[in-house]
Formats: C-alpha cells, sequence, structure tokens
C-alpha cells in the first residue's frame, strides 16, 4: 500500500482534454461522459422493485414521484460536478480535510458499508437475471459476478472514454429493452400524462412513494461523480471553470433524465400489465419476470426484461468498485493495488449474499434486497450534508459559490430524502426491536440509534460552529517554506533495467540527465527464456549469448563517452533479480522502461514497475 498524490482517480485523472478537439460538438461531446456511469445508479436493480411495486400496485400515479425524485437527483449530481471541477478535490477528499480524523474514519467506514451494500444489490440483481434468461442458480450467478471485476480493470487500462462507451452501451441496451416492452404494451397516453399530476391514494402508495425517493439519489454517485470531472482537463480560469460547469450540468441533464424514462419505463410496464390485470401485489423481479409472457403472448417480453437487468446489475457494479477506489484514497489518502481494491469491494457483496442463499434459501433474496436499500440509507445523510456545506462555503468556492436560492432548495431536498430515509431506517430499528427479545440486543440497537443520530448532528454543525480556518487554509491556499530545503545531492550510482527494446532509448536518455560529472551506470537485463529460468547461468541457450553481445555493445558506447559504467546479465524472477541488483551495486537511483504490455496481457503478466517501486528503498524513475 502507499500514499498518493491528491488527485481522484489518479489513473485516469485528466486524461481527457477537449480543448484539443475542434471547436463545435467534438469539443461539447468530450465534456460529456461522468453522467453516465453516474446514471447507471439510478436505474439499478434496487429501483426495480420499487417502480415494479409501484406500478403494479397503483397504476400510473406514482410517475410524478419519480419525476421529483429525478429532479432532486439532478440537482445533488450538479452540485457534486460543481465541487469536483472548482476545488479540484473529490467528496472524500474534501470530508479529510474539514471533519476530524476520528469523524473522518467513521464516514469512511459508513461510505465503505454504503457501496458494499450497493453492490450486493447489484450483484443479486445481475444473478436473479441470469437465472431469469439462462436458468442458471443463483449461487453460480454471484459467484459469476466476481469476474467483472477484472473486467473493470481491463476497461480502465483502456482509458476513461472507453469505460464510458462500455456504460453508455449497456444504458442503451437497457432502454432498447424497455422500448420494445413498451411497444409489446401499448400504454394508453392519456393515463400516463394524468400520472404526472401529484398526489397519494393512500398510505401505502405512500410507503412506496418514499421507497422510489429512496432510492433514487445514491450515496456513492455523490463521491463518484465529484472525481469522474475531473478526467476532463479543465483551466483553472474564470471562463475555463464556468464553461466546465455549464457542460457537466448538460450532461447530468441528459444522463438523468435518460435513466428517469427507463425507470418511468419500469413503472409504466407494471402499471400497464400487472395493475390493468388486478394483479396489485407483483413486488418481485421473479414475479414480474414469469407474468410477462403469458400475459403479453410472447417470451421476448421476459427475455427482454431479463436482458435488462443483468445489462442493470453489470453496469451499476463496474460504477460501484470505482466509488469505492474514490473513498479509499479520498478518505484515508491510501492506495492499494486496482485489483485488490475491486476484489475486495465484490467480496464484501459477494460473500454475504454466498451465505444467505446456502444458509437460508434463494426465498430471501428480496429480503437481502430490502437489508441493502437500509444500509444505503444510513450513509445518504453523510454524503448529501456535506456536499451542500462545501459548495456553500464561499472561501472554498469562490465566485463559484451557489447561490442563496440554490442552496434553499437544496437544503429542503436534502431534508426530504434523509428525512424520508431516517423514516425507513426508524421503521428498520422498530422491526428490529419487535423482532427480539434479548435485552442486550435491544440496549445495542438504541445505542446504534442514538449513535447515529449524534454522528448526523456533528457532521451537520461541525463545518458551521467547529471547523478550524487553517485546515480550510491549507486546502486550497498551500504554501511552502523553501528556505529550509537543501538540494539533494547529485546522484552517483545509477542503475539501468533495460529490455533491449525499443524502450532503452528513452531509459539511456534519461539516465545522460540524471548523470553528473562523477556518475557510475550499472547495466543490467534479465534473460527470460525457458532454459535461463532453468538453468540460470548455466543455460548459455542462444538468447543469453545475444542478450550477452547486446550488452558489451551498451558498455563500449559508454565507454565511447567516456561514462563509466559496469553491466550484468541476470537470470530468474526479474523483479527480484532487479532489486537485487540495485542493492549489490548500492544504486541511488533506478531508471526503468515501461514494459510495453497491453490491455489483457498488462493484466495477465502483472506489473513489473509497479511491483519494483514498492522492493527498492531508492527512487524510480519510470522513462515513456
Amino acid at each position: 500500500m502507499q500514499h498518493h498524490s491528491d488527485k481522484s482517480l489518479s489513473d485516469v485523472h485528466g486524461s481527457v482534454d477537449p480543448m484539443k478537439r475542434k471547436a463545435g460538438w467534438r469539443r461539447i461531446l468530450a465534456f460529456l461522459g461522468p453522467a453516465y456511469l453516474i446514471s447507471v445508479g439510478y436505474m439499478d436493480p434496487g429501483n426495480w422493485a420499487t417502480d415494479i411495486a409501484g406500478g403494479s400496485a397503483f397504476g400510473y400515479s406514482l410517475i410524478w414521484v419519480l419525476l421529483m425524485s429525478n429532479l432532486m437527483a439532478l440537482l445533488l449530481q450538479s452540485l457534486s460536478a460543481r465541487l469536483g471541477i472548482v476545488q479540484g478535490k473529490d467528496l472524500a477528499q474534501c470530508n479529510r480535510y474539514y471533519y476530524p480524523r476520528s469523524i473522518n474514519f467513521i464516514l469512511y467506514i459508513l461510505a465503505e458499508l454504503a457501496i458494499a451494500a450497493c453492490d450486493l444489490a447489484e450483484v443479486l440483481g445481475m444473478a436473479i437475471g441470469l437465472n431469469l434468461l439462462l436458468h442458471i442458480p443463483l449461487l453460480v450467478g454471484v459467484s459469476i459476478s466476481v469476474l467483472d471485476t477484472f473486467l473493470l480493470l481491463f476497461l480502465q487500462r483502456l482509458g476513461i472514454r472507453k469505460l464510458e462507451a462500455f456504460i453508455i452501451t449497456l444504458v442503451a441496451i437497457i432502454g432498447l429493452c424497455f422500448w420494445i416492452e413498451m411497444w409489446y404494451v401499448k400504454p394508453e397516453p392519456l393515463e400516463v400524462i394524468k400520472g404526472f399530476v401529484p398526489g397519494i391514494p393512500n398510505k401505502a402508495a405512500l410507503y412506496i412513494a418514499i421507497g422510489i425517493i429512496g432510492a433514487t439519489v445514491m450515496p456513492h454517485n455523490l463521491y463518484l461523480h465529484s472525481a469522474l470531472v475531473q478526467t476532463r482537463v479543465t483551466g483553472s480560469d474564470r471562463q475555463s471553470i464556468k464553461r466546465a460547469i455549464r457542460y457537466n450540468i448538460a450532461d447530468s441533464a441528459i444522463a438523468l433524465n435518460l435513466a428517469f424514462l427507463v425507470n418511468a419505463a419500469i413503472l409504466i410496464l407494471a402499471a400497464a400489465v400487472f395493475y390493468k390485470a388486478g394483479l396489485h401485489e407483483v413486488a418481485s423481479m421473479e414475479e414480474a419476470h414469469q407474468l410477462l409472457a403469458p400475459m403479453l403472448g410472447t417470451r421476448w417480453s421476459s427475455h427482454l426484461f431479463a436482458i435488462a437487468l443483468i445489462a442493470a446489475g453489470q453496469s451499476s457494479t463496474v460504477t460501484g468498485t470505482l466509488a469505492g477506489q474514490i473513498v479509499m484514497e479520498g478518505y484515508l489518502s491510501l492506495r492499494i493495488n486496482p485489483v485488490i481494491r475491486r476484489l475486495i469491494t465484490r467480496l464484501l457483496a459477494v460473500i454475504p449474499a454466498i451465505i444467505v442463499i446456502v444458509v437460508m434459501g434463494e426465498t430471501e433474496v428480496n429480503a437481502m434486497l430490502i437489508f441493502s436499500q437500509v444500509i444505503l440509507s444510513m450513509q445518504l445523510a453523510f454524503a448529501i450534508i456535506p456536499l451542500i456545506h462545501f459548495v456553500s462555503d464561499r472561501k472554498g468556492m469562490g465566485e463559484f459559490v451557489i447561490g442563496r436560492t440554490t442552496k434553499v432548495i437544496s437544503w429542503i431536498c436534502a431534508g426530504i430524502i434523509i428525512g424520508l430515509n431516517l423514516w425507513q431506517l426508524t421503521e428498520s430499528g422498530r422491526e428490529w426491536l419487535t423482532h427480539t427479545d434479548h435485552a442486550w440486543v435491544k440496549i445495542l440497537i438504541w445505542l446504534f440509534l442514538a449513535g447515529f443520530v449524534a454522528l448526523l448532528a456533528i457532521t451537520i454543525c461541525y463545518p458551521l460552529i467547529l471547523r478550524r480556518q487553517q485546515r480550510h487554509h491549507v486546502m486550497h491556499n498551500r504554501s511552502f517554506d523553501l528556505t529550509g530545503l537543501k538540494p539533494a545531492r547529485p546522484f552517483r550510482n545509477i542503475a539501468l533495467a533495460l529490455d533491449f527494446g525499443a524502450q532503452d532509448a528513452n531509459v539511456l536518455s534519461y539516465a545522460m540527465s540524471f548523470a553528473a560529472a562523477d556518475t557510475r551506470f550499472f547495466l543490467v537485463h534479465v534473460v527470460e527464456s525457458a532454459p535461463a529460468n532453468t538453468l540460470g547461468a548455466a543455460s548459455k541457450d542462444m538468447e543469453s549469448l545475444e542478450d550477452q553481445q547486446i550488452l558489451d555493445e551498451y558498455l563500449a558506447a559508454f565507454a565511447a563517452r567516456s561514462l563509466t559504467a559496469s553491466g550484468n546479465i541476470a537470470y530468474g524472477n526479474r523483479v527480484q533479480a532487479i532489486e537485487n541488483f540495485t542493492k549489490t551495486n548500492q544504486a541511488d537511483l533506478l531508471i526503468v522502461g515501461s514494459h510495453g504490455h497491453h490491455s489483457v496481457m498488462d493484466i495477465l503478466l502483472g506489473e513489473t514497475v509497479n511491483t519494483l517501486r514498492h522492493k527498492v528503498n531508492i527512487p524510480v524513475f519510470i522513462a515513456q
């Protein structure tokens, strides 16, 4: 593990430069993309359950709730994008600077639990989809979901634009499936339009409306959006920042409205098929899938439903694991291997799902989905409240601070969403209390609820009353006293790891730039042939002999320039051989070339450079 620079998603940070595109629609399109990764969180399997329940029980009458939820989400996501663009930090990083370390640690744990809970819903949704479409057992489907961890790693290595293209493709699949479903269903347009008139038929409808709103805004999406906008290169001048904010608001509007159309289509589908037929208690995705084909007269209706569910689960898991990386790096300023980070996130979701399915059976899957939504509701307040505090702070945001009207509307939306989620949490707590007779369990539940309220109060009040101004100053106006710094001595012993390929030219070029008059160079090449790996220096195979000849030519070139150099052919593990070579020759700088593998090969063969950085205790320069 390593501490990293203060850049969100550092491997893709600033990797897209819209200004390199020609002015016009190409430049605008270069800004668009982050919100599509966000939008999948608004059409995940957790949303499907509330949409199906609302449509089957109350017809089209709750479509207005979807629209209101979407408007709230659009406001909060635009605030998240504004924070990332203006302050150049994601929400987790801002929390780290503003709140005390102890509070931040609790917020970090809650954020990780929320991401794991969200991932649990996506894993279960994908497993249900595979079961409905291909009759794959839920336990096998849950296990298969671990593999998409490597899919995400592969996509991210291709660049953020390729990842965005993949997500947009999945969103398009979801939209296409439901567009075809609408063609089968043929809903009544006038009845759909009436659904946009606000109204709550009864108490049961209020409960489902609360569920729809509560399932809309995902806490991890606020962390994610504030980081994803930083994948675009944004100038620091006023005009550039204004342009980036404007384009990202447009990006959010397009993407979230598409998500609204998908959610509305699910609710309309349930209303037109189930409510119209008098089936008012269809609440699970399995029931909906089983009833679609016989009621619409075509098996494709069920197949399209399952395909869309798989696409929704897959796309949501990709963004959830990205959010996990952002939260860990932001709160802890700590970065671990991306594969391990994603596996941790996925296993936190998969292991509980497997245990429940094995111990309690597949019938408890829907209960587990509901439980995941309860955990999400716990974390939501601790994402929304700091976000509004930060974008309302004139010292941090400067002229880009939100206006008074926006601030009031933001707090109203936050109050509605947080209040409804707290109500859901309270109801769950009451249910837990009624289902246990153990006094100590009840005490733990009450302590948990009291601690939750106390933490919520601190989150609200600390930025207003207790925030230490020096934290804010350090965050935005870093100044360093250079008078006490002593220049590092020139590098005396420079080790060069050579692969005898095209990258060697870069390695040698940078070596010359670091060299002083008395610098000594130590050249090493690791033979990777099968005989060499087995027999070492005794192999004397053709590759070893040719490599020694090339090394001699390199040393002759150094001698021709009156430079002191020696070399060695090494065998065995590449990383271990280079590490031993630097220690033996007391090198104080190691220069290596990028290994040249791409995409799948990069994943399979590993990262020599990344591993070396942790093995040697000297500076490592990567020549690219």
